[in-house]
């Protein structure tokens, strides 16, 4: 299981998203400045994004990126999936496990499971809907400002 500078970038840019669902379609251009993600980076995140229908794009002067579904019904789990790929333990599977060579016979094994199943959990019970109302709070309370605009 790999988390990677992806995941975390393409969650702060879905957030971002929920938190205007209603002004339309978000240019990348603003994500990037408001989230402090280099712009060339972000469209290809949002590529991943599209293909897994988590936002669709509308061309023109004021086009930009949009949630596909409503943000209630999209994960975190969705997100990191769409960018990272199925979560597994990457120590037990694939290659690894195979020149490992223990295969069932590995006490180590149950201990990579069950992190990934609760690493599971958390991301699958965790919606945009949900991250995004709190940082709205955060936002309302200067939380989010740097200690120099305080």
């Amino acid at each position: 299981m790999r988390l990677t500078a992806k995941s975390e970038y393409g969650l702060l840019a879905m957030i971002d998203l929920a938190c205007r669902v209603d002004q339309g379609p978000v240019s990348a251009r603003e994500i990037s400045d408001r989230q402090g993600i280099p712009a060339k980076y972000l469209e290809q995140l949002f590529v991943g994004l599209r293909k897994a229908g988590l936002v669709g794009a509308v061309r023109g002067a004021h086009g930009g990126f949009a949630l596909h579904r409503p943000a209630g019904e999209i994960t975190v789990l969705d997100v990191v999936e769409a960018l990272e790929g199925s979560l597994r333990p990457t120590v037990c599977d694939g290659d690894r496990a195979a020149a490992c060579g223990r295969g069932d016979a590995c006490a180590a094994a149950g201990v990579w499971d069950r992190a990934t199943s609760a690493v599971r959990d958390v991301l699958e019970s965790t919606t945009l809907d949900s991250l995004a109302r709190t940082q709205e709070v955060l936002d309302e309370s200067g939380a989010a400002r740097s200690p120099i605009e305080r």
